[in-house]
């Protein structure tokens, strides 16, 4: 029989683990506080105006509720048949060309040897750096009704879904592009040497190996591209003529009607394709498996004449065209009366003689891009550092990496609308922010985070953890942790996440053109602004000026990266 009175108490037992437990309660206490307070931050920014948005579409003009009264009108109007199933068939044709045409870049330019790959990767990617209302404009120079290429369309029109696919598939090719890019770049040479040793051809190891290698990359792009091109409100309205899609219709109901339900009714449309894409997306990422491993052999192209010259011939087309498209717009930019007198000048670039807010709109889309750009990195990249570098609860986690992804899935328009709603309303502490820049960086932020939580967390995933563990060996905080070690070594990132909510800020214009106030217009806006009023030569101008910014800015951050990186391996050599 054991004694009692041998056994170790039950204080003594649970005595070091209630003050282990307490422990590590009370160092995840004020970290948890503050990711809490970054959930409470994005569900006022994006989950609560979203909400807004979805009991205004069951609401009439009064706000009294008519449940789905509004979705059976707006049905029973034709709106599924014309611009619901426009708006699918135009994403899903230019999903098809870009994703093909992607594809074949990055075959070209990681499986050849061909020269000046560097500058041809710079030239397919220039349409990021671009509103979505240049290749529109552009268009209309080209294959308009006084276009220099109009007899090129055999008598059809520019304006409609030719346009609008033409417009979509230039400033959608560099997100396709990158992914696949990526995709490609990490190829196991081992499989390419496996065909070679089978005599297998060409094209089977083309079918056989290359294309499936990059599956999920092609996936990937294939949702990011068809969601924005369904979303996209640019290249439709400038270029689309009579052809309805959901996101001009919502502008319509709108800006035009003034029937706000009505707007919010083909919103929650727009906002179900959107959504489904980004689901299907991610859940096709939760099926990918890494393709390079730590056996993996980094593939290299070897000299092959015949691919090399194949792999021009796939670049050539998109060059011209990327090229061709920003020149016409540059040249137009300068044309004193199109087509009448040809002589160039500035005359266009003086705005202030033009509807759209003259020289001030593009002062004020400086400001929104600096606020964004500060802004928005800061708070992305704190959260990320929140939740991955210390210690949270698994629901806290959870819940806050839901929030952070869902901006993806919400079109620029449709967050912009709940905007009006949630904070234009009487009732709403903030309504005061309604209509000035504040409003305006807000939305920018909320709309492009998630991409920006992404790049951060990928680049604090990459540090090893025992970073930490270290530092707390050494007596020394998390923060001092933060400031001293993780911030220097993740600088290329946070670089990354500022220049694309930059230029991101400089060009969008869906997330922002119902939100600006008679003192913040913006440049992208007065684009679309002085193309409604025919100004359309001025309106190339100011989308000549915003790309030149981004281009600009892009060389600025270029050059701050390569002194990063120069100061980040001497970093890492001094402490080896």
């Amino acid at each position: 029989m054991i004694d009692s009175a041998t056994l170790p108490s039950r204080n003594h037992v649970t005595g070091p683990a209630l003050a282990g437990l307490r422990q590590k309660l009370s160092d995840r206490g004020p970290f948890a506080a503050l990711l809490v307070a970054g959930c409470a931050v994005l569900s006022l920014l994006v989950l609560a105006p979203l909400y807004t948005l979805l009991s205004k579409s069951v609401e009439n003009r009064a706000g009294e509720f008519v449940g789905l009264e509004n979705f059976a009108r707006y049905l029973s109007s034709g709106g599924i048949e014309s611009a619901f199933l426009n708006s699918l068939w135009v994403a899903g044709l230019s999903t098809v060309i870009v994703v093909g045409l992607a594809f074949m870049a990055a075959w070209a330019l990681t499986r050849t040897r061909l020269p000046l790959t560097g500058w041809v990767r710079g030239v397919l990617v220039l349409p990021i750096l671009a509103p979505s209302l240049l290749p529109a404009i552009s268009l209309v120079y080209l294959f308009g009704n006084q276009g220099v290429l109009k007899g090129w369309l055999f008598g059809a029109e520019i304006y409609g879904p030719i346009g609008i696919v033409m417009g979509s598939c230039f400033w959608t090719f560099p997100h396709a592009l990158m992914i696949l890019l990526t995709a490609m770049d990490n190829a196991d040479g081992r499989h390419y040497e496996a065909a070679s040793a089978l005599k297998a051809s060409a094209w089977r190891t083309f079918w056989t190996v290359t294309v499936p290698g990059a599956r999920y990359g092609l996936v990937s792009a294939a949702f990011v591209v068809f969601t924005l091109v369904i979303t996209d409100f640019g290249v439709p309205k400038v270029i689309g003529g009579q052809f309805d899609v959901l996101a001009t219709d919502i502008y319509k109901q709108v800006i035009g009607q003034q029937r706000f339900e009505m707007g919010a009714v083909v919103s929650v449309l727009l906002l179900l394709p959107a959504m489904l894409a980004f689901f299907a997306d991610r859940y096709v990422q939760r099926k990918q498996s890494a393709s390079f491993t730590a056996r993996s052999v980094p593939y290299k192209a070897r000299a092959d004449r015949k691919r090399d010259v194949l792999g021009a011939l796939v670049l050539t087309p998109t060059v011209v065209f990327i090229l061709a498209i920003i020149a016409m717009a540059v040249y137009a930019s300068f044309v004193t009366f199109w087509p009448y007198n040809l002589d160039l000048s500035l005359n266009n670039y003086q705005f202030g003689r033009m509807d759209g807010g003259g020289w001030g709109a593009y002062f004020n889309s400086l400001q929104l891009a600096l606020g964004t750009m500060v802004l928005g990195t800061v708070l992305v990249f704190f959260n990320a550092w929140l939740m991955e570098r210390t210690p949270q609860p698994k629901i806290l986690t959870g819940v806050f990496q839901f929030l952070s992804l869902l901006p993806l899935a919400v079109p620029g328009l449709v967050l912009g609308l709940s905007y009006i709603f949630f904070f234009n309303h009487p009732d709403n502490l903030l309504n005061g922010i309604y209509g000035t820049l504040l409003i305006l960086i807000l939305c920018t932020v909320s709309h492009f985070y998630a991409v920006s939580h992404l790049t951060a967390v990928t680049a604090l995933k990459q540090l090893d953890k025992e970073f930490e563990a270290v530092g707390e060996s050494l007596k020394a905080s998390r923060w001092r942790v933060l400031f001293t070690v993780t911030l220097p070594l993740c600088l290329p990132a946070i670089l990354d996440v500022a220049l694309y909510l930059f230029v991101n800020a400089m060009t969008t214009v869906s997330a922002v053109v119902f939100l600006y106030g008679p003192n913040s217009q913006l440049a992208s806006v007065a684009v679309l602004s002085m193309d409604e009023a025919g100004d359309i030569a001025p309106a190339a101008a100011m989308a000549i000026l915003i790309t030149v910014t981004c281009a600009g800015a892009k060389l600025i951050q270029g050059a701050l990266r390569f002194w990063v990186d120069r100061s980040t391996r001497a970093w890492r050599q001094g402490t080896e």
